[in-house]
């Protein structure tokens, strides 16, 4: 095979897998969806502080001190650098929503409500071969969560929850090749948790979310001259996880957590199969193996309370790219490689009523290269601001 042909088949391969372009920090998973839980590195399940724990850990719910209702608006901001090849994108800002509530009905049982950005975004790059040539394509990909919820106080030691979610994923993809249209499906899925104090400094927490069965993805392609056209379908599920957090507080007003988290990317992005009609003579293959591995996370978020109105806190969070060396050719577009996350935040309480909080959290710079001669390099690094109102009685 010629490097003009073999140039052209990795490109081919890399630019199918662009449905998967996503920028978010844990493979395409964010690591929160609020200032306080991106401040503590995202470890939040044994020690949730806002209502936002209906994504996280349901349970949490029961631990949140409220007497009827708290609410959170938290924002967020992400300036994700990307490069393939050396050549940048143009797409650099993203806009992360999110607001939750839970109210307390009585003194067991606690309901709740999210809605938030979960993982996805997009790429917008003029070229992306390692040889010259104008090689464009522009993608998106955005998942967000919506998740009713419920907890219940069993004892004082002990409180457990359960939220459904309902998913709604969008994709779309254009480049020189092909265009799939923009297309948006739901999704849906469970999240179960507990948190149980040891005693009264130490407690666990941990937490099961589903896989979110998403429908299928249609898209349909015209004919042209060369090849026949037709529908084309695409399953792009989101992976389950499995999280488990211990925390420690003190009464001088410490907070420490340390978490692990388990993602099954390897069941939802190992190999995407590619529906296609009879007769369908385009570039897109039945399938697209893009061989993404499970991801083991560990976060440790550390809070201080400084005076009754303000607190402070810090984390970090690590995991291994799910994209190794030997499928960076099938990932051209999937710049999912994040590893080292430092975050800093603060809280201030404004009245008795309404607290602010912010955070700003940097992924720092990593590259893969493929080693299967292709000379193929992604790479990419974050910043990311997350503000936060919250009412609580």
């Amino acid at each position: 095979m010629s490097i003009k042909i073999k140039t052209k088949v990795v490109f081919v391969a890399a630019t199918l897998g662009l449905p998967l372009a996503a920028q978010a920090t844990n493979g395409d998973q964010l690591l929160g969806t609020t200032a306080i839980q991106w401040g503590m590195g995202g470890a939040t399940v044994a020690a949730p502080q806002d209502s936002a724990t209906v994504f996280v850990n349901p349970a949490g719910m029961a631990e949140l001190d409220i007497e009827e209702v708290r609410f959170d608006l938290s924002p967020g901001f992400m300036r994700p650098p990307r490069e393939v090849n050396g050549n940048t994108s143009d797409s650099n800002l993203f806009f992360l929503p999110s607001g939750s509530v839970a109210f307390k009905v009585n003194d067991r049982l606690y309901l709740g409500m999210g809605l938030a950005a979960q993982a996805g975004f997009g790429v917008d790059f003029a070229d992306s071969n390692a040889n010259p040539g104008y090689q464009s394509f522009v993608t998106t990909k955005g998942f967000f969560k919506l998740s009713p919820s419920l907890a219940y106080k069993v004892s004082d030691d002990l409180s457990v929850g359960a939220s459904i979610n309902i998913g709604y994923q969008s994709l779309a993809i254009s480049n020189a090749m092909f265009t799939l249209p923009q297309n948006q499906q739901f999704g849906f899925g469970a999240t179960l948790g507990a948190i149980y104090h040891i005693n009264e400094q130490w407690q666990m927490g941990v937490s099961w979310v589903s896989k979110t069965d998403v429908s299928e993805h249609e898209f349909n392609t015209p004919s042209s001259p060369t090849s026949s056209g037709g529908l084309l379908t695409m399953n792009m599920d989101v992976p389950q996880q499995l999280s488990l957090g211990l925390a420690y507080t003190s009464n001088t007003g410490l907070l420490v957590e340390m978490d692990a988290k388990w993602i099954n990317f390897s069941d939802t992005m190992g190999s995407v199969a590619i529906g296609r009609t009879a007769g369908f003579t385009g570039t897109v293959p039945p399938s697209l193996n893009f061989g993404w591995d499970d991801q083991m996370v560990y976060s440790l978020g550390v809070q201080q309370e400084i005076n009754a109105e303000t607190k402070v806190r810090a984390g970090l969070n690590y995991g291994e790219s799910p994209i190794g060396p030997e499928d960076v050719d099938n990932n051209i577009g999937s710049l999912a490689v994040p590893e080292l996350h430092l975050s800093l935040g603060a809280t201030r309480q404004l009245s008795k009523k309404v607290s602010g909080s912010v955070s700003y959290t940097h992924a720092f710079d990593n590259d893969v290269v493929s080693n299967t001669g292709s000379g193929n390099k992604i790479s990419i690094e974050q910043d990311i601001v997350y503000l936060q109102i919250a009412y609580q009685y």
